[in-house]
């Protein structure tokens, strides 16, 4: 049976959807819950088929956005990590008249490198669902230590994700091929041209999977959407830099009310 997980935590006035990357789940939002519940009503997503979110397929992008989409409260600000910012960003274009503002933390319109545009490398990703056929558990943390690779605390932080995808259900193989399918082949840097909502983007200026080009790059097509960059972060800035993070949130969802 299908039943996507969800938690509402926090006593603010504005709601805020929080969606994790590839192979985690919510718990990775931890720190931040102290942080921000005095601010905001807090909306904690495992995604489909990740976490405890189990039983469903291998989902398109635009079906992941739809499931939960259908489940968030009205006008809410959508924030997502890394393949999260791509359901945040389809969950945006899909609902124009539904969504207060989007945020995407590491994340990019097109994860896949091009000739004209930095990313990753198609052959790299097509190389993990490779070995995960082949190494599941070794290949999830090998991503996982890419994502916190080049901070001073890159040790504690890839305990502190192997911990969060280990303490809850796994997703299967099928679900994460699923997840870097959607990142090899999503491209969503024209249609998001046309967002009508604010639309803030975070960045680890350390980030090697979402290279910091990417912000100026963004900068220059989206000149209405302001970029903020954590000088000593990588993948997961709100893990490495948890104080910082939360204060660069409050500000930017100020901005959008």
């Amino acid at each position: 049976m299908n039943k996507l997980y969800w938690q509402t935590i926090g006593e603010g006035n504005t709601h805020l959807v929080l969606l994790h990357g590839w192979g985690l789940n919510a718990e990775v939002w931890q720190s931040l819950i102290p942080r921000l519940n005095s601010h905001f009503t807090l909306h904690l997503v495992d995604l489909p088929g990740y976490g405890r979110s189990q039983g469903y397929p291998v989902l398109t992008l635009k079906e992941m956005a739809d499931i939960v989409f259908a489940k968030a409260p009205e006008h809410a600000i959508w924030l997502g990590w890394s393949l999260g910012g791509l359901v945040a960003s389809r969950v945006a274009l899909d609902n124009p008249n539904n969504v207060q503002a989007l945020i995407t933390v590491a994340s990019s319109p097109c994860f896949g490198a091009h000739d004209d545009w930095p990313g990753i490398k198609p052959e790299v990703l097509k190389g993990f669902e490779q070995q995960l056929n082949e190494h599941f558990h070794r290949t999830v943390e090998r991503f996982l230590a890419l994502q916190t690779l080049g901070t001073q605390s890159a040790r504690e932080d890839m305990k502190a994700l192997k911990s969060v995808v280990l303490e809850q259900p796994l997703p299967s193989v099928e679900v994460l091929n699923g997840g870097l399918e959607i990142l090899r082949t999503e491209d969503l840097r024209e249609a998001l041209k046309d967002l009508q909502h604010p639309f803030i983007r975070f960045y680890g200026y350390l980030d090697g999977l979402v290279p910091r080009k990417v912000a100026g790059l963004l900068d220059d097509i989206y000149p209405h959407s302001p970029s903020v960059i954590f000088r000593n972060a990588a993948h997961a800035p709100f893990i490495s830099h948890p104080d910082e993070f939360a204060q660069a949130l409050i500000n930017a969802c100020n901005m959008t009310s």
